[in-house]
């Protein structure tokens, strides 16, 4: 077959022939038909073809028909096609279906997920108080803002007096006396505001404020930037007197030998002339009345006095508390008679007057208490933790971003996949064609040695 293949005649239907997958009995009967009118001219007076084509495909198809060849190669054809073939291609197309579900699935995914992250980045910059264009920028212009937002509550606390001065009548009653005065921090900024520690500690204003200076930390550079600072190498002269008339090209440690005026087993314990050396403290120039360093900040920016300030705060929020349950108790008798003798400031407030005053101190607590005012004290004491926060922020931005190019790449495959489903699926409805050819012919041809009953070949699912 393979000769008579190598020598065929230029015919489209042939063509047509040759491009299947398989060629069977049915094929070469139709190609003899076709070569009968191709090849009419070599045809002598007995009927036969002098042509080699036709010989060659004439006995082809004797050997098909030889014991019924054919119809054993057309019912392997049938099987191969039915079993094999066409379950490989739907399984083929099934799982590119799946594919582009799985990958459609975990499209939605990254992109919630990338949403979610976003949310995340805006929420965690609402907290801070800025938009989260620029980080870093805007967290440090926060602490600017800072100062005002301290004189600000610094003000609030003047409302607190009234709860400070029953505080302080109510522990001079129940202790008889007072050795110190109670909450002197929050006294104090209630009446002057928030002045410097300098103020603070010795009861005078400065006259001149040298707050400390805040050195903005430079931003991080990126981790492929190698900064190699300014390396430079030049040489070095070599010193005149001190290694006595040594090689230029040596390094000059700067270390020279000179005689001493003691004895060679001597040592000079700086008793002449010698230089002194002079240990001087630190801070004791500073003039009079000049606030610097850690007292030339506010009481609420220094840790130490905002703690203090803070701890005041809850301590009068405690007696009010406590103060408020003792009057809303009328079956407490003997509290009641407790303070029978106690001062006007105590027994004329009623307790509505004391839940006011409550409220107050807890929204004042509720203003330093927030999570943004921490962020700015942190941010105040430790410059780094801007770049940390930053990268925290600009972190949960990047997974975003690589989410949804994840999501870009698992669109492209779902599109590949579709595009490989609709190859198969031309692939599948011509084998289907084909097998129900092969299965008409065998029918057919059974048929015919049957004086043309009907055949049905079963277990032919399609």
């Amino acid at each position: 077959m393979e000769a008579a293949l190598r020598d065929m005649p230029e015919h489209p239907e042939i063509r047509q022939l040759l491009a299947g997958s398989a060629l069977h009995y049915f094929h070469c009967l139709r190609i003899v038909e076709i070569l009968r009118g191709t090849e009419a001219s070599t045809r002598n007076l007995f009927g036969r073809y002098s042509s080699q084509r036709m010989k060659d495909w004439q006995e082809i198809v004797a050997l098909y028909e030889k014991e019924n060849t054919y119809l054993a190669e057309l019912a392997s054809l049938l099987v191969r096609s039915v079993s094999y073939e066409a379950p490989a291609l739907r399984k083929q197309i099934s799982r590119c279906q799946q594919a582009q579900q799985d990958f459609a699935r975990r499209e939605e995914e990254c992109q919630l997920a990338a949403a979610e992250l976003r949310e995340r980045f805006y929420a965690s910059c609402k907290q801070y108080g800025i938009t989260g264009d620029n980080v870093r920028q805007e967290l440090l212009a926060l602490v600017k803002e800072l100062p005002s937002l301290l004189s600000e509550i610094g003000a609030g606390a003047s409302a607190l007096t009234e709860a400070i001065e029953l505080y302080e009548a109510c522990v001079e009653f129940v202790c008889e006396s007072s050795a110190e005065p109670v909450l002197p921090l929050l006294r104090h900024v209630g009446r002057r505001g928030n002045t410097t520690v300098y103020e603070w500690r010795t009861g005078l204003e400065p006259v001149r404020v040298e707050r400390p200076e805040v050195q903005e930390v430079p931003e991080q550079p990126k981790e492929d930037a190698i900064d190699w600072g300014d390396f430079t190498l030049e040489p070095s002269g070599a010193s005149d007197g001190a290694a006595g008339g040594g090689a230029q090209d040596e390094i000059d440690w700067g270390i020279a030998l000179e005689p001493s005026p003691q004895q060679d087993d001597g040592i000079d314990w700086g008793d002449g002339d010698g230089a002194q050396i002079a240990v001087l403290e630190a801070g004791t120039e500073v003039p009079e009345g000049v606030a610097c360093g850690s007292e030339a900040l506010t009481v609420l920016e220094l840790a130490e006095t905002r703690n203090q300030f803070l701890d005041e705060l809850m301590e009068l929020e405690l007696f009010l508390v406590q103060r408020l349950v003792e009057m809303e108790e009328e079956a407490d008798v003997l509290a009641a008679s407790q303070f029978q003798l106690a001062p006007a400031a105590l027994q004329g407030q009623s307790s509505a007057r004391v839940g006011s005053l409550l409220a107050g101190t807890r929204a004042l607590l509720g203003q330093l208490g927030t999570r943004r005012m921490q962020h700015l004290f942190t941010i105040l004491a430790s410059p780094r933790y801007v770049d940390r926060v930053s990268e925290l922020l600009q972190q949960k931005l990047r997974q975003a971003e690589l989410l949804l190019a994840k999501r870009e790449a698992l669109g492209q495959k779902r599109q590949e996949a579709l595009a490989e489903q609709g190859n198969l699926e031309p692939k599948l409805d011509r084998l289907l064609d084909r097998t129900r050819e092969l299965q008409r012919l065998i029918e057919d041809d059974i048929s015919k040695r049957y004086g043309g009953r009907p055949v049905n070949l079963m277990g032919v699912g399609l």
